[in-house]
């Protein structure tokens, strides 16, 4: 079956940002995601799902562990389990990117503290 935007579950979470589950199963899933100018999303961790983060278009402002990387389109980045992570829209128009996570993220989410000074990086 060919998957779209189109003919899957849509879901708003965050700072009024858009979710597409392309793949949705126990041990993997793809999630096309759309975040608008100026949105980010809680600081959080997986224990288990190690992710990979792919931009489709925009710039992502990402906090690693305390470490800030500057993800063009094109570019990613992996995320492996119990690294502290937040995603920021900080550029002019809106942002878009896969996130492929291994296993499946639903019920492994820990919410973390989201007081930090990282360092900034170019990926």
């Amino acid at each position: 079956m060919m998957i779209s935007k189109k003919n899957v579950q849509h879901y708003i979470w965050g700072d009024n940002c858009d979710g597409w589950r392309l793949i949705d199963e126990e041990d993997r899933c793809i999630i096309h995601e759309r975040m608008p100018v100026g949105a980010s999303e809680v600081r959080h961790f997986h224990s288990k799902a190690k992710q990979f983060f792919f931009i489709l278009s925009g710039t992502m402002t990402i906090e690693l562990d305390g470490t800030v990387y500057n993800l063009e389109e094109h570019e990613g980045i992996e995320v492996k389990p119990i690294l502290p992570l937040q995603v920021y829209n900080k550029s002019y128009r809106d942002l878009e990117f896969l996130v492929i996570s291994q296993p499946n993220t639903r019920n492994d989410r820990e919410l973390v503290e989201s007081n930090f000074e990282g360092n900034s990086k170019k990926w």
